[in-house]
């Protein structure tokens, strides 16, 4: 089978840490590069974060940094949810600096894809990284196949009323992607906390392997749910889709993003019934086999 080669855009955070793991190690998914952004916590530490997991687990993949914050705005970080690190929990000795690209995130991305076909772009954090790559290159959108996103809301927020955290950091940039006329197929929170993962699915995992017993550590501290109600994997559910598109059912619908509001800026407006659709949405999930699904995951790793 064909893998899905991708750009891996991310924040590490926990959930993105069990995404990155997840990809990295995956039989079907060929990470040609991997690209910070602030979010969860600053884009130093989203950048270290990611160094320690391609040394964790021996990696030659090229990181490059990106983003420091929002297009237009301040930063907002989520360091009551995943540590000040962005990955409190387990102490990763070695970090491999020699992965860090000296370009820049976009600088990166579009030398990849001017020399690279059929890349999909995974975008687990805010969207900076990807609106600041159309702004630089508006013709390189040509050479992306796709966008998967984990980010919106369909209901309520998890930032605001009706704000979800990674568009509700940056709705410009979420407006600018959203508005571009690419392929997207979006996970919004409501998925996300269906898919959780509950402490005796986590307490297996950690007998596995050495992936198991760090992602276990991690998770202990990940304050996105508890062990008793189950932890929400909303980033892990981009590698799933991309491995297994039956767990999810998709529908066409229309996302704009709220970027005025005095209490909804970053809200995304799904709308449904517009018969002008610009993405796909995850609405629903088939939850038994997608956590059978994260169980055969972690059992693949070291």
């Amino acid at each position: 089978m064909k893998k899905h080669k991708i750009i891996l855009d991310t924040d590490p955070g926990i959930d993105d840490a069990v995404a990155i793991t997840a990809a990295i190690n995956s039989d079907l998914i060929d990470t040609k590069l991997i690209t910070s952004v602030s979010g969860n916590v600053d884009v130093d530490k989203t950048t270290n974060n990611v160094l320690k997991l391609l040394t964790f687990f021996d990696k030659n993949i090229e990181i490059a940094k990106g983003a420091e914050q929002p297009l237009i705005r301040h930063p907002v970080f989520a360091s009551k949810v995943h540590g000040e690190s962005g990955m409190d929990g387990y102490d990763f000795v070695n970090v491999n600096e020699n992965l860090l690209s000296d370009h820049s995130a976009v600088h990166a991305m579009i030398h990849l894809l001017e020399k690279e076909d059929d890349l999909t772009i995974v975008c687990l954090g805010p969207l900076t990284n990807i609106a600041s790559l159309l702004i630089a290159k508006p013709s390189i959108k040509e050479k992306i196949k796709n966008l998967v996103i984990m980010g919106g809301a369909i209901g309520r927020g998890n930032l605001g009323i009706y704000t979800e955290f990674n568009f509700g950091v940056d709705p410009e940039a979420a407006r600018i992607i959203f508005e571009s006329g690419l392929d997207i197929s979006l996970f919004p929170i409501e998925v996300g906390v269906k898919a959780r993962i509950f402490g005796t699915d986590i307490d297996k995992i950690k007998t596995y392997n050495q992936t198991g017993h760090m992602l276990y550590n991690l998770l202990s501290h990940y304050r996105s749910g508890s062990f008793d109600k189950g932890l929400n994997m909303y980033d892990l559910l981009t590698i799933a889709y991309l491995e297994d598109q039956k767990l999810f059912t998709m529908e066409e619908a229309r996302v704009d993003i709220e970027t005025q509001g005095e209490f909804t800026s970053g809200a995304s407006l799904i709308d449904f019934t517009n018969n002008t659709p610009n993405a796909k949405i995850a609405s629903d999930i088939d939850v038994e086999r997608f956590t059978e699904w994260f169980k055969n995951a972690i059992k693949r790793c070291r």
